[in-house]
């Protein structure tokens, strides 16, 4: 009989996987190279980091994440390995859109501000990005799009260059985190960046924390050079900068994505 370890967060886990093997859960962050080791199947969430580290002498075969990102699991070691993997893309790419919704509406109402009409910069219109854009336009938003590989995969001249999202009232990241090749994403939003946006501008991410820099995000509203920021990842979670968390007029604890039916999708 399969053996297989889950997080004890991923809902549903017994009954979706019960009929497979033995799903044994536990915590996402006790989990461990002894937890492993007779296990065949290993199922997580972001806070397992899986790498050579955990799995060297296991019996796995499969790591599945419940998660829209792998930037936690070490791809290039599993594909060495020969260790199947996966995730779920897009599984929680409505309840994120919806925390977009909520904070941008708070935001509107804590700046005294209309949205109708403001400027939204979107970058990185994917499962999140794009739904994020349709449910800005339907709140009266002009949109500007960046996305570097689709507007290579597609020629879509809707995808606009970083440097034109500048003048946006409003600036949200949604991309994945990578550090390699042409469109790294890690420190995407730096100091250049953030100090060509208007002095009104709201940065929101809700991506991952290391897409923008924090060092950088912090001095400039310390400088008051922008109107604010709404964080709902943060570089270094979970130990996370206080001083940071003070500065922002939102600050969330990763949980846009964290809905019942996002997680209920991303179990499937």
């Amino acid at each position: 009989m399969l053996q297989i370890v889950a997080d004890e967060n991923i809902p549903a886990v017994g009954a979706a996987f019960g009929g497979l093997g033995e799903v044994v859960t536990c915590s996402g962050r006790a989990i461990t190279a002894a937890t492993v080791r007779d296990a065949d199947v290993l199922l997580v969430r972001s806070v397992t980091r899986v790498d050579e580290a955990l799995l060297r002498g296991s019996r796995v075969r499969f790591v599945a994440t419940a998660t829209i990102g792998t930037d936690h699991m070490d791809t290039a070691y599993l594909d060495a390995a020969g260790i199947g993997y996966a995730s779920a893309p897009g599984s929680n790419a409505d309840s994120v859109a919806d925390w977009f919704v909520a904070v941008v509406l708070e935001v509107a109402r804590l700046r005294g501000m209309r949205l109708e009409g403001r400027t939204l910069g979107v970058i990185g219109c994917g499962h999140v990005g794009s739904r994020v854009v349709r449910r800005a336009r339907a709140l009266g938003m002009r949109v500007v799009e960046n996305d570097p590989p689709l507007a290579r995969k597609t020629g879509d001249p809707r995808y606009r260059p970083l440097d034109e999202l500048t003048a946006a009232d409003i600036i949200s990241l949604h991309t994945p985190l990578t550090r390699e090749g042409p469109d790294a994403t890690h420190h995407l939003i730096g100091g250049l960046f953030l100090g060509r946006l208007q002095p009104d501008a709201i940065v929101i991410n809700a991506s991952r924390g290391p897409c923008l820099d924090s060092a950088a995000l912090k001095a400039a509203l310390r400088a008051g050079c922008l109107g604010g920021a709404a964080l709902d990842v943060w570089e270094t979670e979970p130990d996370i900068d206080p001083e940071l968390l003070d500065s922002v007029l939102i600050g969330t604890p990763h949980i846009a994505g964290y809905s019942l039916d996002g997680k209920l999708r991303g179990t499937e």
